[in-house]
């Protein structure tokens, strides 16, 4: 029976990444996906420090969207770093696929961290933004430590 359970979780786990890089033609593709996924999250990140450090106006209204945005395109560019990506134009390090779990990790915190400062943004108030903008930030910048050349 444990064989059987294990057995089901690795063609479990395979299927996955199966899945996973069925998404793209290509390496070349997945690289690119996410390029301009990381390229879109730095606009909206772009635009809200500007706002919080006062170099433009603050518009409530334009950050709530702006951190609107970055809860969806968060969760996006992780799906990319599949099978045979970590070769050509990439700045990803070799990392990404050698501590998947921690990779992995720091996507969903980076995620569950956009996702909270889009509701922190839902008040308008820059007092309740500003943390939150803060971790969304910390973890963009964690990860790139580890994992980004």
């Amino acid at each position: 029976m444990k064989k059987l359970i294990m057995i089901g979780a690795v063609l479990s786990a395979l299927s996955a990444n199966v899945a996973a890089n069925s998404l793209f033609e290509a390496p070349e593709d997945a690289i690119e996906y996410r390029k301009a996924a990381f390229q879109l999250i730095r606009y909206q990140i772009g635009d809200m420090g500007d706002m919080l450090k006062g170099k433009v106006p603050f518009d409530a209204q334009r950050f709530a969207q702006r951190a609107n945005n970055a809860a969806s395109l968060s969760s996006m560019p992780w799906e990319a770093f599949t099978t045979g990506s970590d070769k050509g134009d990439t700045s990803a390090l070799a990392a990404v696929w050698s501590e998947r779990a921690k990779f992995d990790e720091k996507a969903q915190s980076f995620a569950k961290y956009a996702k909270a400062l889009a509701v922190a943004a839902q008040s308008g108030d820059k007092k309740v933004i500003a943390p939150a903008f803060k971790n969304w930030a910390k973890g963009c910048k964690d990860c790139h430590k580890s994992f980004k050349d």
